[in-house]
């Protein structure tokens, strides 16, 4: 673990403490935030790579291990220290995604160490959880693309980004017809999940003998888990798929200006297209009351379901992870309905109203979704309302939780928890109109 904050850190704390020179509270919170990924879950390796725990679990997960040094991405261009971080993170990452493409966490060294489950499926003794989440292919590939626009350095694209991207690629085919062609199954049993916490059975093992409930062909690639790590319900979820079609465009951007691999460039562009028409076909459902919305999750069989969750990617981060505008109208009658009631990880209450998740108790909701919703917000008032609503749910410690309770916000999940600082460091920045060069939100 690093011991200090690098300079270009501190400067730009010292820049928002200074427009936030009366506010202590907002002072705190943002040096909480950028500092604690950098000093309490960063570890570099004898090989130049980065090993990244989420915080209170010492295990590293791709998606989050992406968001959590998003942040210093605006610092990366000026600061070779930081530079070097993050190559450090995306090369482990490629290296993770070599060994087990259908993971989703993995252990620091092959010890064979994971959370106390018995999963029923292939566990490499690298890999700490192998729940299939299409996100976990999507954010190394987001990382390295938003990298390489800020830095300008595109040595990363090499022999073993065309693997990796061959290698996600080739999946997102097969999961296309997973029921068919698919060789991943998972089934979890734990003692904890059967006797301790059996409300969360549905949501720790897949059905089916571990391939998920029945999916027809759509075009779409089949997830089994959530970004939650909740099992799907249905088998397309419509978010990571939003996010799948905006990183296999990343890949033929990149091997078409970089690396000249036509080869590399049309299967990436073809299979995009494809998700993307499925997308269009499927999970798009005319809603009584909002109008044409999309579908948190549908099967092909004509089932779908209608609500959102916390974590990223979802329905409210789309124009934010690069799908579609954030004016876009689908989307914004999509916005309208999951931040009502008609969702049910929705809450209101005494303190906060926003998203929660499946993956944490009723009535909670999470930092990171409240960050989403305000980086995606059209309205200043709604922007300045959510920041009054991160400076009133810290429970007088400063730094951001998983989910916490909207009457009692000193009942909350998870005290470390680096993504979650990390989502709310940038939404600080960008309303200070700092933003990730190349992103989204760059190009609004």
């Amino acid at each position: 673990m690093y011991k200090e904050i690098t300079q270009s850190m501190e400067a730009l704390i010292q820049e928002m403490s200074q427009v936030y020179e009366q506010d202590d509270a907002i002072k705190k919170m943002f040096r909480n935030g950028l500092e604690n990924t950098f000093l309490t879950t960063l570890e570099e390796q004898e090989d130049g790579s980065v090993f990244v725990i989420t915080g209170d679990i010492p295990a590293m997960w791709l998606r989050d291990s992406a968001a959590q040094v998003r942040p210093l991405l605006m610092l990366a261009d000026k600061d070779e220290k930081i530079q070097a971080i993050i190559k450090g993170v995306i090369l482990k990452q490629f290296e993770q995604i070599l060994e087990d493409p259908y993971a989703n966490a993995f252990n620091k060294e092959p010890d064979h160490t994971c959370d106390g489950q018995k999963d029923l499926t292939e566990m490499k003794p690298i890999v700490w959880e192998r729940k299939y989440e299409i996100d976990s292919l999507c954010y190394p590939i987001q990382l390295a693309y938003l990298y390489s626009k800020t830095t300008g350095d595109q040595s990363i694209f090499d022999e073993t980004f065309t693997k990796v991207c061959h290698t996600i690629i080739d999946l997102f085919v097969v999961e296309q017809d997973h029921m068919k062609q698919s060789p991943y199954s998972f089934q979890r049993v734990a003692d904890w999940l059967l006797f301790g916490e059996p409300e969360r059975i549905e949501f720790e093992t897949l059905r089916n003998m571990g391939k998920g409930s029945d999916v027809e062909r759509t075009g779409m690639t089949w997830s089994g888990f959530r970004p939650s790590d909740d099992a799907c319900k249905y088998g397309y979820l419509v978010p990571s798929n939003m996010f799948a079609v905006v990183i296999l465009n990343y890949m033929c951007e990149i091997s078409a200006e970089y690396m000249e691999d036509d080869d590399l460039a049309a299967k990436a562009k073809a299979l995009a297209d494809e998700i993307d028409a499925g997308i269009k076909a499927h999970a798009i459902i005319e809603h009584e009351e909002f109008g044409k919305v999309y579908a948190y999750e549908v099967d092909g069989l004509g089932n779908y379901h209608l609500m959102d969750d916390a974590n990223v990617p979802s329905l409210l981060a789309a124009p934010y992870l690069g799908y579609g505008s954030f004016d876009d109208e689908v989307y914004l009658n999509t916005r309208k309905m999951v931040l009502s009631k008609t969702n049910p990880n929705y809450y209101e209450g005494k303190h906060a109203k926003g998203i929660g998740s499946n993956h944490t108790a009723e009535n909670y909701i999470w930092h990171i979704a409240m960050a989403i919703q305000g980086m995606t917000s059209l309205d200043l008032e709604e922007k300045e309302e959510i920041l009054d609503m991160f400076k009133r749910t810290t429970a007088d410690t400063y730094m951001m939780h998983e989910g916490f309770n909207v009457d009692n916000p000193f009942e909350f999940t998870r005290p470390w928890f680096s993504w979650s600082n990390s989502m709310f460091a940038e939404f600080l920045l960008y309303l200070n109109g700092k933003v990730v060069k190349g992103s989204p939100l760059d190009r609004r």
